[in-house]
């Protein structure tokens, strides 16, 4: 078997059909299957799965939970994985879908003519439902081999959309750090550049489907257990390449530790954030101007501020009344 495609779905009724058609019309010189893993839908995407298997019995095989396994579908990726015997997987949500149908024996083509490699990935367009104009993933001059240094940064990177990345199979493991992440990609890519390059093929070749009108991006950023799990996560990563990247990572986290310190859950809690602003200049050292104003919003307590305020303003009272 040369690829595993491995679509991973929830509650996708309107999405799924698209989705598991679009991995039907893959034009291929080799054979491939299509697992779909479902975490327990309730929405009648389950039976639509069905009846794709009833239908294409030798490429549509799915993968069933009795229950939902939780953490925003990781485990339910991983059940899946497990029964690949692709020596490619290539992973595609279930509200996603490919637009080529060579888009398999390209990314096939590539791997098989670059063994070093570990994965490759192509283009994708971004849409929206609330009809947003479409764009793309990667800008016209996307760097062709991907290394580790390409993903790991001061801030958040992200360049390859789930549906465009094909994988040598067996290369990913999950440490606990991984295992616990709410993200999936971040971790995965990195893993798989400790295997080796990541090549990219020309060519916009799948649909990642995004709601601005669901939570939004700007939401996760003011929830402190999202940012408390990409701290999490950007620890386990400075450990997975054995600290290199240190300096970076401590300023990327730096960053969610500023975060915090506007999560809603810390609105009214002083000592909270008091102790978050001392992290945060512990991590980012910044200049002093900004060390000033974190002490002043964060450290200092605000009957402090307005006892400062009220003896600061004395001497211009009293030449007022004078």
């Amino acid at each position: 078997m040369k690829v595993s495609v491995t679509i991973l779905t929830y509650n996708q009724v309107a999405f799924i059909g698209q989705a598991i058609e679009s991995a039907l019309n893959q034009q291929t010189d080799f054979a491939y299957e299509i697992l779909v893993g479902d975490d327990f839908s309730t929405d009648g995407t389950r039976e639509v799965i069905l009846d794709y298997q009833k239908r294409f019995p030798d490429l549509v095989k799915p993968v069933l939970h009795k229950k939902n396994l939780g953490q925003n579908g990781l485990f339910n990726t991983i059940e899946t994985l497990k029964l690949a015997q692709g020596k490619y997987i290539a992973p595609l949500d279930g509200d996603d879908y490919w637009t080529s149908p060579d888009k398999l024996q390209k990314q096939v083509d590539f791997m098989e003519s670059h063994p070093d490699f570990s994965a490759c990935f192509h283009n994708a367009l971004i849409t929206y439902e609330d009809g947003s104009p479409a764009q793309e993933v990667n800008a016209a001059d996307q760097k062709m081999v991907i290394g580790m240094d390409d993903l790991i940064g001061e801030d958040e990177i992200w360049f390859m959309a789930t549906s465009a990345v094909m994988f040598k199979n067996g290369l990913v493991h999950y440490p606990e750090w991984f295992l616990k992440s709410t993200s999936g990609d971040i971790p995965r890519y990195v893993i798989l550049a400790k295997h080796g390059p990541i090549g990219y093929v020309p060519g916009t070749m799948s649909v990642y489907r995004k709601n601005k009108a669901g939570a939004s991006f700007k939401d996760h950023y003011r929830d402190a257990r999202f940012l408390r799990n990409r701290i999490m996560m950007y620890e386990g990563i400075n450990g997975e390449t054995e600290r290199r990247y240190n300096s970076s990572l401590r300023l990327n986290i730096a960053r969610y530790y500023r975060m915090m310190l506007d999560a809603r859950q810390y609105s009214r809690s002083y000592f909270r954030r008091a102790a978050l602003a001392v992290k945060y200049l512990r991590f980012r050292q910044p200049d002093p101007t900004e060390a000033k104003e974190i002490c002043r919003d964060y450290l200092i307590p605000k009957w402090m501020m307005r006892v400062y305020s009220f003896f600061a303003l004395l001497p211009h009272r009293f030449r007022q009344t004078s």
